[in-house]
């Protein structure tokens, strides 16, 4: 074990010892792990720190903005001058999707609204 793993255990008993970590937010129930497994081991820490300061990679973003303007979409009038150009704004980003290696038939049928709803829950 290295020097500065045994003072991290040891800071964590005195504080044990102390009652200082008692009756804390959370205590007693099970933790909640994001899968991260598609994610490279090397980029890991850098994602979730990301994603805990409430930024997402590009291509998520780009991703969850076509499932926002896609669900504009279907409530626009087709002659209403923004659905023309929010029509554009989507195939753009589609384009891009496509160009990062991304799929994008999340955007179709039933396995769009499962994303949909857990990309809009994740906000």
């Amino acid at each position: 074990m290295w020097l500065i793993d045994q003072l991290a255990e040891q800071h964590i008993r005195a504080a044990q010892e102390k009652g200082e970590l008692s009756n804390l937010p959370g205590e007693g129930a099970p933790l909640e792990l994001d899968d991260d497994s598609h994610v490279p081991a090397e980029l890991r820490s850098g994602y979730r720190l990301l994603k805990n300061a409430g930024f997402l990679p590009p291509e998520l973003e780009m991703r969850r903005e076509a499932l926002e303007i896609s669900d504009l979409l279907r409530n626009l009038d087709p002659e209403d001058h923004r659905y023309r150009e929010q029509s554009k704004r989507l195939l753009v980003l589609e384009l891009q999707l496509r160009q990062a290696g991304m799929s994008t038939a999340f955007l179709q049928g039933f396995y769009g609204e499962a994303i949909r709803e857990r990309l809009l829950k994740e906000e």
